[in-house]
């Protein structure tokens, strides 16, 4: 039963950024899916674009989810409540609200062992099939929508998507203030692991990466030490030492935020014995590693998956000042074709661009 209905007016003011082929941006209209009584209808305000949303603009795909149809993109989002369901009892029109766009089935045997992200059925924005957010409105349900503190801003709010990723992968890696990290790679995900990781407490983070303007970046945020390393695979020997002498003290946990073959196998190298490393970074479907080695150093490898239960930690570290993603977002654009496709084509060169927001 649906509690309110959009009208054929409402309906045709809606539109969306789809997504209709590589590098083939349309702004065009969107009709949203009705409304149920748990739901709520968002403006949305402020989106920024992932990764991923680069590798479905660049290639169509991404991993093993593939666009196969015009698709609606973007997944980062913050945005305004317009209407609630009759059941709605926690928000209320004109609630700033950041978005969690994942939507689970909520009944099968990993979403009621509270492994929710782990869903075969998940419903994701902008992961194929789903259609995403950057549009004007979308309808989502009330308990994905958590209302933003006084003083964190729409785009903050966005940031709680990638700023996720971060706390789930020091809470899969168990950071605490005994925590020395090492992280590889300084794109937007290294970073938000990096301001994560001094939030848990990590009295030590050292972060390695090829491009030195990305490394500038993330010494400007607090990383201890930086190292500029290089794409050769033959060169990880001599640049575990001297990711260990930077350290100047063992290492507890290393994020992988890349996943190629040498910035793995460089983190199993250099994390200590009986140390652990976190695989967060998925670029490659497939790697050959020294597995054996690691194994016999007790080494942990532990994977994440997006993240689960993490909206309210993140809006608590963003009210209390614990973390600052402000100066993550490097580039601003508005709603319109034009806009929509310099920014992706921004995001997609890499550059200085960290992150790329939209202001809707």
């Amino acid at each position: 039963m649906a509690c309110f209905g959009n009208t054929m007016e409402e309906e045709e003011e809606n539109k969306a950024a789809w997504l209709l082929g590589i590098k083939t941006l349309r702004i065009q209209p969107y009709h949203l899916p009705p409304p149920g009584p748990h739901d709520v209808k968002v403006g949305i305000k402020a989106l920024g674009i992932c990764g991923s949303d680069v590798h479905h603009f660049k290639t169509m795909r991404c991993a093993n989810f593939i666009v196969k149809k015009p698709m609606v993109i973007g997944h980062e989002c913050a945005g305004i409540i317009e209407q609630v369901g009759c059941e709605v009892k926690t928000l209320a029109v004109g609630d700033r609200v950041a978005l969690e766009p994942g939507i689970s089935c909520q009944s099968c045997s990993l979403c009621k062992h509270g492994q929710y992200n782990l869903c075969p059925q998940m419903k994701f924005f902008g992961s194929p099939p789903t259609n995403g957010a950057l549009a004007n409105k979308v309808v989502h349900p009330a308990n994905l929508c958590f209302k933003l503190p006084e003083n964190v801003s729409l785009e903050e709010g966005a940031m709680c998507e990638p700023l996720s990723v971060g706390v789930h992968a020091c809470r899969r890696a168990e950071i605490s203030p005994d925590t020395t990290v090492l992280i590889m790679g300084a794109g937007p995900i290294g970073l938000v692991t990096l301001l994560a990781a001094r939030a848990f407490g990590a009295p030590r983070v050292v972060i390695a990466d090829v491009d030195v303007r990305r490394l500038s970046f993330a010494e400007k945020l607090g990383a201890d030490k930086i190292l500029q390393v290089s794409k050769n695979i033959e060169d990880i020997g001599e640049e575990v030492r001297k990711i260990q002498n930077a350290m100047g003290s063992r290492i507890d946990v290393s994020f992988d935020c890349v996943g190629y073959d040498k910035t793995t196998t460089t983190a199993l190298n250099a994390t200590r014995s009986g140390g652990k490393v976190c695989l967060v970074g998925l670029a490659s479907s497939e790697m050959t590693l020294p597995l054996t080695p690691a194994a016999a150093r007790e080494v942990d490898i532990v994977g994440i998956f997006r993240y689960r239960n993490t909206w309210p930690l993140c809006l608590e570290l963003l009210r209390t000042g614990k973390i600052d993603v402000k100066p993550l977002i490097t580039h601003r654009y508005k709603f319109s074709q034009e806009e929509v496709e310099e920014a992706f084509e921004t995001s997609a060169n890499g550059g200085n661009a960290i992150k790329v927001m939209f202001n809707l």
